[in-house]
């Protein structure tokens, strides 16, 4: 749900993104009541604001009088710098890490203490799980997320640190300590692995895209079925994914990124 919005003082465009917010992956078509609900505003005001919307094309209703986000609203979308220039950069080297694999192949992107999936290729033989483009999922739960994470600043380490740690299944790191621990691992060896921890039934491999003296831009992961040797299945995918991420990497060099200093070496050991 979008949050208490409906306090008297609220702008327009407040109670607009109220409305658009109202949206997700698990609720991608929404009637009146609905999104009211979600939204968390009255209903009249809601059927103004998505009449609005709809007119401009950023919804869409269909014949039932249900609600979609609009073409619009991802035409414009798409011109964000982390769904376009890196996704369209990006692409060729997931299709060929993909063809190599025939396995689930994300693009991730920090968005504050989540994974933001904004590419997936996956196939027929393709384990099942819960990733989609538009996805977000918890950074210590995911392979692209502690690839993230663990070259993320500090700072961003101590928040995730100090939030609760959902577990998303039995085998979900939820002890801050252990995690830690699982973060300097992979911030020594160069990729990410989870077990389990976001979907049972499947594991993944994760490497950041290299930026000299940066946060990573993003994050490449593979996920596969959980098989007994899995811990030599997923290193074997390592050197394929560090050459996609290398490849990514060399096409960027020429986008100018914020710098992030500091890496998760410096953190001091988790007490809590």
């Amino acid at each position: 749900m979008a949050g208490n919005t409906n306090r008297q003082g609220d702008s327009v465009t407040r109670r607009l993104f109220a409305v658009l917010g109202a949206f997700d992956v698990a609720h991608p078509r929404l009637s009146l009541t609905e999104l009211a609900r979600r939204a968390d505003l009255p209903p009249a005001t809601v059927h103004r604001l998505a009449a609005q919307l709809t007119e401009v094309g950023a919804l869409h209703r269909d014949e039932s009088g249900d609600y979609r986000i609009g073409l619009r609203l991802w035409e414009i979308g798409s011109l964000a710098p982390v769904s376009g220039r890196l996704r369209e950069v990006a692409l060729p080297f997931l299709q060929d890490l993909y063809e190599t694999t025939r396995e689930n192949i994300h693009l991730a992107v920090r968005d504050g203490h989540h994974a933001l999936y904004v590419e997936k290729l996956s196939g027929h033989r393709s384990v099942p799980i819960v990733s989609r483009i538009g996805t977000r999922l918890p950074l210590h739960a995911t392979g692209v997320g502690k690839a993230l994470l663990a070259y993320a600043d500090p700072s961003v380490v101590r928040e995730v640190l100090a939030r609760p740690l959902v577990a998303c299944t039995r085998h979900t790191i939820v002890e801050r300590g252990r995690l830690l621990r699982d973060l300097r691992a992979t911030a020594r060896r160069g990729y990410a692995t989870t077990h389990e921890e976001m979907t049972l039934g499947s594991c993944s491999v994760a490497v950041p895209i290299p930026a000299e003296g940066t946060e990573p831009p993003g994050a490449i992961g593979v996920v596969v079925h959980s098989v007994n040797s899995v811990r030599a299945e997923l290193a074997r995918l390592v050197p394929e994914l560090r050459a996609a991420a290398d490849g990514v990497a060399r096409r960027l060099r020429e986008t100018a990124t914020d710098p992030a200093p500091g890496f998760l070496h410096d953190l001091p050991p988790w007490r809590g």
